[in-house]
């Protein structure tokens, strides 16, 4: 998810966990809950990095835990001896853990997927249940966090004093509301992709389906289907008021197999893009030299994500040799 809904998160946590921890651990927690989205930079380096980098090395339990173990050593190098009294380092490293677990998980939750278990598994998971940026959530965590500071301000001028910590049960309801709020979406999710499952698609069954969330609405999904001879994109409405006609989809044929496919994908940059993608569309052309052969995942499309889409272009000559291979932005 966007760094600012990791950050909101994080602070959250914090208010709802330990809301009386000194307030070099609130940064530290902050800093913790979006370090991993330092490899959101990758994108500065290429294509090529952007696919190595993004959602997996610093997106892994491994790191997470190396990360909360290095923040509680310089926390027990450089905190004097009565703030250790006040917050131990075992507690600094629980909640550090915390925040970078939490980060973790709501990227799970979202459709781009993190190879958590890297470097045992580089497979990346994803749920699929929300955007990126989705409103609700955003304005969930700052109703948590903003609010019981307006209700302090309005007790303080009237003089009352409550000595429980602030804003700890407004920051739980956050987090349960928020968990309500994700259920919801994975029943909706899981009813479209059993309802795709079920029809056919110009006289074929599907064969793989996905569902890809809108952010400004969770009874909305951009809908894949893969059949034996084509790709299929749509948009389905869940709900009681729900709609779906498969009638509406928009096909593309998948080429014919050949000597040039079958070359192109053998390729470098072909089995870099194929070990992330997961709607992969090929596009093959004859050019005046030889062939071209264009690979993009259709997820990007369908999640309305193209910033950052990757694209495996590959010519080849009239032989069918590689002449060139690179990966690049679609956008460019």
């Amino acid at each position: 998810m966007s760094i600012l809904t990791q950050g909101l998160a994080s602070l959250a946590l914090v208010r709802a966990g330990c809301p009386r921890a000194p307030k070099e651990l609130w940064i530290a927690a902050v800093v913790a809950g979006v370090i991993a989205d330092v490899d959101l930079a990758s994108a500065w380096f290429g294509p090529g990095a952007w696919l190595r980098w993004h959602h997996t090395y610093t997106h892994s339990l491994v790191v997470a835990v190396v990360l909360a173990a290095a923040f509680a050593v310089g926390y027990q190098l450089t905190a004097k001896h009565a703030l250790r009294e006040q917050f131990s380092v075992t507690n600094a490293f629980a909640l550090i853990f915390a925040a970078e677990l939490l980060h973790l998980l709501m990227d799970v939750s979202s459709w781009e997927g993190v190879a958590l278990m890297w470097p045992f598994s580089a497979r990346r998971l994803a749920m699929d249940w929300a955007a990126n940026l989705d409103p609700f959530i955003v304005a969930v965590l700052l109703s948590a966090l903003l609010f019981p500071e307006l209700l302090h301000l309005v007790t303080s001028e009237i003089g009352a004093r409550d000595k429980r910590p602030r804003g700890r049960l407004g920051a739980r309801i956050g987090f349960v509301i928020i968990l309500l709020y994700l259920g919801v979406r994975a029943n909706f999710h899981g009813n479209v992709l059993a309802l795709m499952d079920s029809r056919t698609f110009r006289g074929e069954v599907a064969k793989r389906v996905g569902a890809f969330p809108e952010s400004f609405s969770p009874l909305t999904w951009h809908g894949i289907v893969e059949t034996q001879r084509a790709l299929h994109t749509l948009t389905v409405t869940t709900g009681p008021f729900g709609s779906f006609d498969p009638e509406t989809a928009e096909t593309v044929f998948k080429p014919e197999p050949s000597a040039a496919l079958d070359v192109a994908g053998k390729t470098v940059a072909a089995k870099r893009f194929l070990e992330v993608a997961q709607f992969p569309k090929a596009s093959v052309e004859a050019t005046a030299s030889g062939t071209l052969v264009e690979l993009r995942d259709l997820r990007y499309q369908a999640a309305g994500e193209t910033n950052h889409e990757v694209l495996a272009v590959i010519h080849l000559d009239a032989n069918n040799g590689v002449v060139s291979q690179e990966l690049v932005w679609a956008a460019q």
